[in-house]
């Protein structure tokens, strides 16, 4: 049985190209997939786009992570206040799996499981091109799933791009050279 106790808030590498990293959240499993699937609500922890709940379907994904936390931080040179990426949903499982690509850096799954009154949600981020890559993913899904972590629980968290600069600072020390 997973608890809070047994999940680890960071990413690993569970492949030497596929980061894993879980959450355990607040069920129902049905209101953490509205979390996933709905524009409006994704927007909300990740990034906005409606998608066709249909493998095959296009559809693009708007971050404007300045918006996810009051005050949003400091934000990273190279970043800009929008960031768009056009994909394509290669699973579906609803209310339990979704996979879709993810541009020029592999694919993305995202699966949900109960546990008592509880969500685990594991997002799977596999062929991934390079440390460089990794550096940048690895961060961005940790921010992002405690954004939705508290989003879900009713609470805030910390600024995003500060968190972000902290967490690939240690995800440097984490993932292999």
């Amino acid at each position: 049985m997973t608890d809070a106790a047994t999940v680890d808030p960071y990413g690993l590498l569970t492949e030497p190209a596929t980061l894993k990293i879980q959450r355990l959240l607040p069920g129902p499993i049905e209101r953490i997939w509205v979390y996933l699937t709905e524009s409006d609500m994704r927007r909300k922890w990740l990034a906005s786009g409606f998608m066709e709940m249909k493998v095959g379907a296009p559809f693009e994904l708007v971050w404007r992570n300045n918006e996810l936390t009051d005050p949003p931080g400091q934000r990273p040179e190279g970043f800009s206040d929008e960031h768009r990426m056009q994909s394509r949903i290669t699973e579906l499982d609803p209310p339990r799996k979704i996979s879709f690509t993810w541009q020029n850096s592999g694919d993305v799954t995202f699966e949900l499981e109960p546990k008592d009154d509880k969500v685990l949600l594991t997002v799977t981020h596999r062929r991934l091109p390079d440390r460089r890559t990794m550096l940048m993913v690895g961060p961005g899904w940790h921010m992002h799933l405690d954004v939705l972590a508290a989003r879900v629980a009713g609470t805030e968290t910390g600024p995003f791009w500060d968190g972000w600069l902290r967490l690939q600072k240690e995800y440097a020390k984490r993932l292999p050279a």
